[in-house]
């Protein structure tokens, strides 16, 4: 894996060409903002992998006990000075409270390409979290691609259009995972959703997505609060899993440990 700096530079370019570049992306977003600030690094880091669209990928729910897992893929396909200002408290989705989030959350559905993919809890059990969180991935970037280049009739159209398609799309996925057999220049970035502007763009889709489909999930099975663990195996969720059982929305294979352990103090 090359190594890039936090504007999205290959690490053994030297200084100067560096802040050239920042420079460069920084005149392209047509911003009264500092290249130090945020919005612009996050920017920066996408305009400096050189295709026409970014599409950045990322997914909310993996680590829950209960409901699906969410990916949404976003691409900023028009830039402006005005969107990067509205954007300013743009951050991985962990860093902002639920209100600027749902803020943000409205601003980049109404200003980029986007789309949100849910895989429920049965996949999850039949080919595991992670197979299940990239795959999310991938429904979410190939809708997106397929809003940026629409399907045409014809062999040889459509030949053409996955041959452009492919040679002026770069993927940013946030972890340290590719996705698997799939045929686009795509880069994995650690940390992503706090260095890339489409990364950081998607993780608050899919958190604020999640986070709603929760709550309709709480609505339906109130004992477990969801609409504050949303999921997650709190200590309180253990809790009132032990109180209540499992219902549909829960991931046996996350709790197997807990009700092994559970059935050993049994003998006690």
């Amino acid at each position: 894996m090359d190594e890039y700096n936090k504007f999205g530079h290959d690490a053994s370019e030297d200084a100067e060409q560096i802040e050239q570049n920042n420079n460069k992306a920084k005149k392209r977003l047509k911003t009264n903002l500092t290249v130090d600030s945020r919005i612009v690094q996050l920017f920066t880091f996408d305009l400096n992998q050189k295709r026409r669209f970014v599409i950045g990928t990322d997914e909310a729910g993996r680590g829950c006990g209960a409901g699906g897992v969410f990916a949404s893929a976003v691409c900023f396909d028009k830039r402006s000075k005005e969107l990067v200002e509205k954007l300013e408290n743009l951050n991985d989705s962990k860093k902002l409270s639920p209100k600027k989030r749902e803020v943000l959350y409205d601003i980049i559905k109404e200003n980029s390409v986007n789309s949100t993919v849910c895989i429920e809890v049965d996949e999850i059990e039949r080919i595991n979290i992670l197979n299940a969180s990239l795959k999310a991935m991938r429904l979410a970037i190939e809708d997106v691609i397929n809003q940026l280049y629409p399907v045409p009739s014809g062999k040889d159209k459509l030949v053409a259009r996955n041959m452009l398609s492919r040679s002026e799309i770069m993927i940013l996925i946030d972890g340290n995972k590719r996705i698997w057999d799939f045929d686009y220049s795509q880069r994995y970035v650690v940390k992503g959703d706090s260095r890339s502007a489409s990364i950081a763009a998607a993780s608050i889709l899919a958190k604020v997505s999640r986070d709603r489909y929760m709550l309709k999930l709480d609505e339906e099975f109130p004992e477990y609060n969801w609409k504050e663990n949303a999921g997650y195996l709190t200590k309180e969720h253990m809790a009132l899993i032990d109180k209540y059982g499992l219902c549909k929305y829960h991931r046996p294979s996350y709790l197997r440990k807990h009700f092994a352990k559970q059935e050993q103090l049994s003998l006690f």
